[in-house]
């Protein structure tokens, strides 16, 4: 068992990012039911929503899950995080702004803090106000994005030598391959969103799994540079109207109606891709199938070993 599994009490080094006003609890029980860290997102949902799939969760499965507070966007920042508290729920995700006033009350209450990051200074900086676990975003995953743009295979190796906690990659990562890069590079564990959009658990529209199976490696777009507010979707009928907005001079305040969580989950929930956007990762382009969550984590980690095996046999040619 990693430093990661033995922190979070998973089987596998492989957590679900937060999905935003899209969470809901069957995807989320069964990622953590397959043996990873399922997560429900806060977006900017009541704290009546989020209550309500957190009882759902609990539910559903007895394994550890994540509720992620981005604590920048929620508008009920203070009366989710006691929700957590209450709850029970053991590990919180925390991202899009600063962590460091919220760690102590979440270790007092027993409950381990991630960190999302998007630097080596961020990196430091939580782990020196106490977070567990971080995780390092690169530009090439889904939804918001740092506006620095660094691709996940520089920024890991770079994070890995800045703390002393475990690490998750995350960003560009969709199958066995990419977590045995990632532990190459020095990750503990890999974060994923789009790969578990095309699974049978996940409760999302039809339209959007086809989008992604439909995908090749151009299929997604940066909106949003223009406002400073970077983020990454697929190249949808909406997201062309995003970038004809933008070229048009949007402010920032008209782009963030445009992609405000009501506008996600036209595209998500109800398919209507003329009308709303969907999230897309770079690896959009790799999906083939929508398994179940566990025969996607199984096969997941098979091929981790297959990998790492296959390394190791090309290095001993050199020996």
């Amino acid at each position: 068992m990693n430093d990661l599994c033995q922190a979070l009490h998973i089987k596998f080094p492989i957590m679900q990012g937060g999905m935003g006003n899209i969470s809901n609890a069957p995807l989320t029980a069964a990622v953590s039911n397959a043996g990873g860290l399922g997560t429900i997102g806060v977006g900017t949902m009541t704290p009546g929503e989020v209550e309500g799939i957190i009882q759902d969760t609990k539910d559903r499965t007895d394994k550890p899950f994540a509720v992620n507070i981005p604590l920048s966007v929620t508008p009920y920042r203070e009366e989710i995080i006691p929700l957590v508290a209450k709850h029970n729920v053991p590990v919180v995700s925390l991202s899009a702004g600063n962590p460091a006033p919220f760690i102590p009350y979440f270790h007092e209450h027993g409950i381990k803090v991630i960190t999302v990051v998007a630097s080596k200074r961020q990196a430091y900086k939580a782990e020196q106000a106490g977070a567990d676990v971080i995780v390092a975003e690169g530009y090439e995953a889904a939804g918001i994005n740092s506006n620095f743009e660094t691709t996940t295979l520089t920024l890991i190796p770079q994070i890995v030598e800045t703390v002393n906690i475990p690490v998750v990659a995350a960003g560009g990562i969709g199958d066995g391959k990419g977590v045995a890069a990632m532990l190459s590079l020095g990750a503990s564990g890999v974060q994923m969103g789009t790969r578990f959009i095309a699974t049978q658990e996940a409760p999302f529209h039809d339209a959007y799994k086809q989008e992604l199976l439909n995908a090749d490696d151009t299929k997604t777009v940066i909106v949003g540079r223009s406002v400073g507010r970077v983020r990454r979707v697929m190249k949808t009928p909406y997201a062309e109207k995003l970038l004809t907005y933008e070229s048009e001079g949007v402010s920032e305040e008209e782009f963030q109606n445009l992609t405000s969580e009501d506008y996600h989950r036209i595209g998500a929930l109800e398919g209507r891709l003329e009308d709303g956007f969907i999230n897309g990762g770079q690896i959009s382009g790799l999906l083939k199938d929508i398994p179940t969550v566990q025969e996607l984590l199984d096969e997941m980690m098979d091929d981790v070993k297959k990998q790492i095996e296959k390394v190791h046999s090309n290095l001993m040619k050199f020996s």
